[in-house]
């Protein structure tokens, strides 16, 4: 599909799931060096309810990297994600957004007329510790060229290791999605240019998006993996108290962020999607 941006138009690339028909949609957002097909699993799993969208953010997965890299950033990712909304003709729509999705889904659902009815945050709340994005911006942009398919899932296996315990065959899916073939071997699928703001802009302090918290007014899910340095325990607790007073789910054995494929995790997160 087409969007538009400050410097022009570019395209952002979406997997869908489901009968396209089945006016019930979930929108799975992902993670920020991440893409759609981190949801797999998960669209897998509730199909036969929703029509699932997955979206690659511009400059990941499929989607066209920018021009001009100041670019990146929520206003123009809250503006695709509405155009996508348009693109799939759906009025109310279920969220799942880790991490950077999950801002994209707060940002949306925070607004007057939202069109999301229920949402679900893994791994991202109304703080962002200034920890969590120096760790990020120390790998983001910098990956290195593969030689193999190997060496690349060996590499994404050590970054992603806050990720938790994952099967080979699922570390071998994250591999198989996250790196493109280029001369000489592979490289990850995302544009570099989105780890600029990282390196001109140095992160010293949280982010706070309590007033956008506090404006969410539908039912929402906060998943936590227990050992997660963006998002921390306490932030969850005052969630609870605060603007929607989210749920809440804690995976144990797992940093930033759940991914969402083990079945324990994809079951609380489709049931309080069916909840509704």
């Amino acid at each position: 599909m087409q969007c538009i941006g400050p410097h022009g138009l570019h395209r952002m690339a979406y997997t869908e799931w489901g009968d396209p028909a089945n006016r019930k949609v979930l929108v799975c957002a992902h993670g920020l060096t991440r893409n759609g097909r981190d949801f797999d699993f998960l669209a897998q799993a509730v199909a036969d309810d929703y029509r699932v969208v997955c979206p690659d953010v511009v400059g990941r997965g499929r989607s066209d990297w920018l021009g001009v890299k100041t670019d990146y950033g929520f206003p123009l990712y809250v503006a695709d994600m509405i155009t996508l909304l348009a693109r799939v003709d759906a009025d109310t729509v279920h969220w799942v957004g880790t991490s950077m999705g999950g801002i994209i889904g707060m940002l949306i659902a925070s607004q007057p007329h939202t069109p999301i009815s229920r949402l679900v945050l893994n791994d991202v709340g109304p703080v962002i510790t200034a920890v969590s994005l120096q760790r990020i911006g120390e790998y983001v942009g910098n990956a290195p060229k593969f030689p193999s398919m190997a060496a690349a899932e060996a590499w994404i296996r050590e970054i992603s290791a806050p990720f938790g315990p994952l099967t080979d065959a699922q570390w071998r899916h994250l591999t198989e999605y996250s790196v493109r073939p280029v001369e000489g071997g592979f490289a990850m699928v995302y544009d570099p240019g989105i780890g600029d703001v990282f390196r001109h802009t140095p992160i010293t302090v949280d982010v706070d998006l309590w007033d956008v918290y506090k404006a969410i007014r539908c039912p929402t899910l906060v998943i936590r993996g227990a050992e997660s340095d963006l998002l921390e325990a306490e932030t969850v607790a005052r969630m609870a108290q605060s603007g929607p007073r989210a749920q809440s789910a804690e995976f144990p054995g797992v940093g930033h962020a759940p991914v969402l494929m083990d079945a324990s995790q994809i079951r609380i997160v489709s049931d309080f999607l069916r909840a509704s």
